[in-house]
């Protein structure tokens, strides 16, 4: 019997089609174009094999308080509090219990193209989710940490069902009608505060180009509001925009 072409080959690599037995076959084979592509497959198993530890890893939260009774368990994060423009976005989602998707992380550790996709699939999947955004001139009314709590509590309030449990990102949040933790950086350590995190972030950025065409001397398009060089040296020409912050320094210094 012959032995199959490399292009034959990568067609069943391609599809996952490559048996063990094959496979132990294959690791004979001394062609050159062979062992690449078993190196290629060997690397890319112990790939999936670490995000699938680290998603497990990432569950620990939500499985402890599935086993004390909770039965909807929403993620809570925010994005835009550093920005000199635009609203601060925050996300709530309840995931259901058999929920995968392997790679999910901190939004701000994902490129946008991964970040979209896991944008649709995670509003698909979820039992509920709720996104609420608070506009700049509330920020400077409240300043933003009020605004960032009370983006998310809007955020939950949107949940139906109810969430039994919340798990925030390093917020203490009070009066809610369940039970809830604050984690630090628990967009990397909890899936829900990630899920949470890619639609807050998705969100914002989506709303931040569009702003960026009524006002594109500044840029808002590439850098979401933050204070990069190019954003600062058009306030300096251009003065602020009504998305502004003006309770924000860099900001305030522009405008006096």
């Amino acid at each position: 019997m012959s032995k199959q072409s490399i292009d034959e080959l990568k067609q069943l690599f391609a599809r996952n089609a490559v048996t063990e037995t094959l496979l132990a076959e294959l690791r004979l084979d001394t062609r050159k174009g062979v062992q690449q592509l078993i190196a290629r497959h060997d690397r890319n198993k112990q790939k999936k094999q670490e995000l699938k530890k680290r998603f497990v890893d990432m569950c620990r939260y939500e499985q402890f308080n599935y086993q004390n009774g909770c039965q909807y368990i929403a993620g809570i994060d925010e994005a835009g509090r550093g920005p000199l423009a635009g609203p601060v976005v925050a996300a709530a989602v309840i995931l259901p219990h058999d929920f995968s998707l392997l790679g999910l992380n901190d939004s701000k550790q994902l490129n946008e193209a991964t970040r979209e996709r896991f944008f649709a699939q995670i509003k698909e999947q979820a039992v509920s989710y709720g996104i609420a955004m608070i506009n700049n001139q509330i920020i400077d009314e409240i300043n933003i940490f009020q605004a960032t709590k009370q983006a998310m509590y809007e955020a939950i309030d949107q949940l139906n069902p109810a969430p039994d449990h919340v798990l925030v990102d390093a917020v203490q949040l009070g009066g809610l009608k369940c039970s809830a933790e604050a984690i630090v950086k628990g967009d990397q350590k909890s899936i829900s505060i990630a899920a949470a995190s890619i639609l807050a972030k998705v969100t914002r950025d989506q709303l931040m180009k569009q702003i960026h065409t009524e006002f594109p001397c500044y840029d808002f398009a590439s850098n979401m509001g933050y204070g990069t060089k190019h954003h600062m040296d058009m306030l300096q020409q251009h003065g602020i925009s009504p998305y502004h912050r003006k309770s924000y320094a860099p900001v305030r210094n522009t405008a006096t």
